[in-house]
């Protein structure tokens, strides 16, 4: 093992222990009976609508294998492509680091249906994209409508900085969809040929993707009280911003980061309300997912076996 092997378990380890004693300070004047009170105080309907926002989010998912398999041109059934990117989702989620492990769990099942390296490496990096395309998008937009969102993390107040900002960011995505209607030629590197995407393709990553987002932020959003809250374009706005700051420390499941950002940018709510959403959250986007994630991955790896053995037998 090299010493560049460690550096980003290091670092999301760093993170992670940076995050846990922002929120002891944060958390200690929070008591368990608090947070467990917070959770009791959702309605019926916000764990429902909770739980559908978390399917939701996780259909969308899905939307973004099958946009990359379009885009590269290769046929693979409806069910095996959802299943394959519900598991890579539920556990690059929790373990971190989600292009490498999304990679090397995509590559295990999309290999069987005769994608190669090549293949795989392209969709990993459409899936990647679609999602940060998407986040600018939808970042451009919320910011442009609350300008003022960032500011609960700066002192005073820089709204033209974070209108220019926001301006910039829909610029950018105007620019890859002008980039898609010119027919860009292909990007070579030796044999390999990275093709821009096509029109209907940019359509479905500017649609499916601001999609997935809307939904995972819905999560949080239906399980917060009504009692000084925001709104739900504040929500959205916080979960991007915690969501990037989460993927940027490389925290496995963005432990502690996100409960940090968004005790921080809903200051005005109940600490122990805003901890028991996001424990619902974990709950819906992260826990579940990840124990339906491995049940798939054993049956996935156990009809492997099973078939191993009958070439065997041959």
């Amino acid at each position: 093992m090299r010493i560049k092997d460690y550096f980003w378990p290091v670092v999301g380890l760093c993170a992670v222990a940076l995050s846990a004693w922002l929120l002891y300070h944060e958390w200690r004047e929070i008591s368990l009976e608090d947070v467990w009170s917070g959770l009791e105080a959702i309605p019926p309907h916000g764990w429902a609508l909770a739980a559908a926002s978390s399917i939701v989010a996780y259909a969308a998912l899905a939307g973004y294998d099958h946009i990359a398999l379009l885009h590269i041109g290769k046929r693979v059934s409806w069910l095996f492509v959802t299943v394959c990117s519900f598991t890579t989702y539920a556990l690059s989620h929790n373990i971190g680091g989600s292009v490498f492990s999304g990679a090397v769990i995509r590559y295990r099942a999309y290999g069987t249906k005769g994608l190669t390296v090549q293949d795989v490496g392209v969709l990993v990096g459409i899936c990647w994209f679609t999602f940060v395309l998407s986040s600018i998008f939808v970042g451009g937009i919320v910011i442009l409508l609350e300008p003022g969102l960032l500011d609960r993390y700066t002192e005073g107040s820089h709204e033209a900085w974070w209108i220019a900002l926001g301006i910039a960011m829909l610029i950018f995505v105007a620019a890859y969809v002008f980039g898609s209607w010119l027919k860009l030629k292909p990007l070579a590197i030796r044999s390999f040929r990275l093709h821009y995407p096509a029109l209907p393709i940019v359509a479905r990553q500017l649609i499916i993707g601001p999609l997935e987002i809307v939904a995972a932020a819905a999560i949080i959003y239906f399980a917060l009280p009504t009692e000084h809250n925001p709104g739900y374009l504040i929500v959205l706005g916080i979960f991007l911003f915690s969501f990037a700051v989460a993927q940027a420390s490389h925290a496995p499941g963005g432990l502690g980061v996100l409960e940090v950002v968004f005790l921080t940018g809903l200051s005005e709510m109940d600490p122990a309300a805003v901890l028991a959403a996001l424990l619902v959250f974990r709950l819906f986007y992260l826990i579940i997912p990840l124990i339906l994630g491995i049940i798939a991955v054993l049956a996935f790896e156990h009809s492997q076996f099973g078939r191993g053995g009958k070439k065997d037998q041959i």
